[in-house]
């Protein structure tokens, strides 16, 4: 599958596959970040993308940086829609107790293409039965 890729400033990397059968594509930031403890920020990508109809773009934390410097999405799981055309923007939350620097060229996130589908959602006014019925948040649980 082609995924046409707009570089937007000339410090932008096309993303990138870490290996021949890795499911995410690395991203890369295109500016220089300090990422105070405990904050936000938005790190440009410096790229647009044009998914095929039918896919979504979905942004995941790198394993690497979330558990060796703290820094992981702060959305946990950004959705790129194939019809949107806008600069890939990772919102990169910093959750140690210290600063971090992002650098030009950094792998900040990683973008997993997928398919989906679109629902028509019908009201009604009863469901059918199962066995779970309507317990959630830990009840098919032990305790």
């Amino acid at each position: 599958m082609n995924v046409n890729v707009k570089k937007l400033t000339e410090n932008a990397k096309l993303p990138t596959y870490g290996s021949p059968h890795a499911a995410g594509a690395d991203l890369y930031s295109a500016e220089a970040y300090a990422i105070p403890a405990g904050e936000t920020v938005f790190v440009h990508t410096g790229i647009s993308i044009e998914l095929p109809s039918g896919m979504v773009g979905l942004i995941y934390a790198r394993s690497g940086l979330a558990c060796k410097q703290d820094l992981a999405p702060a959305n946990k799981v950004g959705v790129i829609d194939c019809d949107y055309r806008g600069e890939i923007v990772v919102a990169l939350y910093n959750h140690g107790n210290k600063a971090r620097e992002i650098a030009v060229g950094d792998r900040v996130a990683q973008l997993v293409i997928a398919p989906y589908y679109t629902a028509d959602f019908v009201e009604t006014d009863e469901l059918s039965e199962t066995v779970r019925g309507a317990g959630g948040f830990g009840s098919t649980g032990l305790r």
